[in-house]
């Protein structure tokens, strides 16, 4: 029988024993940091190099469908992931579920980089790829709301937007070193060497992120705010059965939120890095520079973005986002044309990171926000995970279709309708800046 949090809660939490900040900062942004990393490798392996690795045998059109379909193979999984992980995260703690869905997806990772391709293994290396993938996103579904909730549980009252935006800086962060990373390879390496093995250098090196981010989360303590739980004895004896009853329209509402971040950010990533490779004509690396530039932008708007949710509430400023995101899409296409054009590519990647910006920090905030501590690890790791598949697993191949069947533009209005679906989500959330993070 669970009983009621007691009246001396909020006395409580503020007396109970912190990490330090730093600790907080650094636990919270590793995990994210080799999410993004990992994503980023597979998805610039994705666009250019598993096409003739993995799907020789068809014509180069039809390989990079199939490559980009094996990009979403994880996002289908990470619901599964949320499932697991949010089960033992309410039950048992953020701090162990942390851990192992890093180890998972660091396994995983390292992988996929010693994978045969076609050539050696036929087909069997097709369905390997697949299962590997299918893997990582198990153990990604576990690490974004496990990472935010270490970040605001640990955060005072009227910081817990600017504390979620650790975790979420973890985004640009894997991006860059990613990115550098492949910048660096393209630079020194031919493209017969990056296509014999260079590609599979960032899938190797994360291996190095995954044993520093274990050792960070092994100093880690259980938040104050789950070990208050577990004094009062309020810890979910089945949250999964408990979210689904009692918060299944929270769910509902920060899926459909959130799902226009995702849309947005895999069109701004690995499908602008195919359309302008294959139709733009930009060099591979050349593009990756331009990315990894506008990727400061995009850092800088999370932490803008969530101080001012912190000031005027998260809803206002999730709002505005989604306007701007559905304005931005009327109007880039007009900019990514031509061949070679430095300056429409430049304005699509910064000023689509700063639109993006705008969104991705308050997120952080209001999705935990929507649920209570005993639930909290699920129905934030649910709706986090659903919104991947709603937004963003066949974004890429989706954005691809419809280039081919009706030009650009198609693409534009696929993001503004995302960005209406994301907007009325809101106009039905309630804001949640003053509500009891402790309940």
């Amino acid at each position: 029988m669970e009983t009621q949090p007691s009246a001396l809660t909020a006395t409580t939490t503020k007396t109970m024993e912190r990490d330090p900040v730093k600790t907080v900062i650094l636990a919270s942004m590793i995990g994210t940091a080799i999410e993004f990393f990992d994503f980023y490798a597979y998805g610039t392996a994705a666009a250019t190099y598993f096409p003739k690795v993995f799907f020789p045998e068809v014509t180069p059109t039809i390989a990079m469908i199939l490559s980009l379909l094996t990009f979403g193979v994880a996002f289908v999984a990470r619901p599964l992931g949320s499932l697991i992980f949010g089960h033992f995260g309410d039950k048992l703690g953020r701090k162990r579920t942390l851990v192992v869905s890093l180890l998972i997806m660091g396994i995983s990772t390292v992988l996929i980089g010693v994978l045969p391709g076609f050539a050696t293994l036929g087909m069997a290396s097709i369905a390997l790829l697949c299962l590997c993938r299918f893997i990582q996103g198990i153990g990604l579904g576990g690490e974004w709301s496990g990472a935010v909730l270490v970040a605001t549980e640990n955060a005072p009252k009227n910081k817990r937007a600017l504390f979620g935006a650790f975790p979420e800086l973890g985004a640009p962060i894997g991006f860059f070193l990613c990115n550098g990373l492949y910048y660096m390879l393209e630079s020194n390496l031919t493209a017969s060497q990056m296509q014999a093995f260079g590609w599979r250098i960032p899938f190797l090196a994360s291996a190095v992120l995954v044993i520093i981010g274990l050792w960070i989360r092994h100093r880690l303590s259980e938040t104050p705010l789950f070990r208050l739980a577990q004094k009062e004895n309020t810890v979910a004896k089945a949250p999964l059965a408990k979210v689904f009853k009692e918060n299944w329209r929270q769910v509902l509402q920060g899926t459909l939120t959130m799902s226009v971040s995702y849309t947005f950010f895999f069109l701004l990533s690995p499908w602008s890095l195919s359309y302008a490779t294959t139709e733009l004509g930009f060099a591979n690396k050349e593009w990756l520079l331009m990315l990894m530039g506008s990727i400061v932008a995009f850092a800088a708007m999370i932490l803008y973005s969530s101080l001012m949710a912190d000031k005027f509430g998260r809803k206002k400023v999730l709002l505005l986002g989604t306007v701007l995101i559905a304005a931005f899409a009327m109007i880039f296409p007009f900019f990514l044309n031509g061949s070679h054009n430095v300056a429409g590519g430049l304005f699509f990647l910064v000023v689509g990171f700063l639109a993006m910006g705008v969104v991705y920090g308050p997120v952080a905030a209001l999705l935990p926000e929507l649920f209570p501590t005993s639930t909290r690890y699920s129905g934030a790791g649910i709706a986090y995970n659903a919104s991947v598949i709603v937004g963003a697993a066949f974004a890429p191949t989706l954005a691809s279709w419809l280039v081919d069947q009706w030009g650009i533009h198609a693409v534009g209005f696929y993001l503004a309708v995302m960005a209406l679906v994301a907007f009325l989500a809101l106009l039905t959330t309630k804001e949640t800046k003053e509500m009891d993070y402790t309940k």
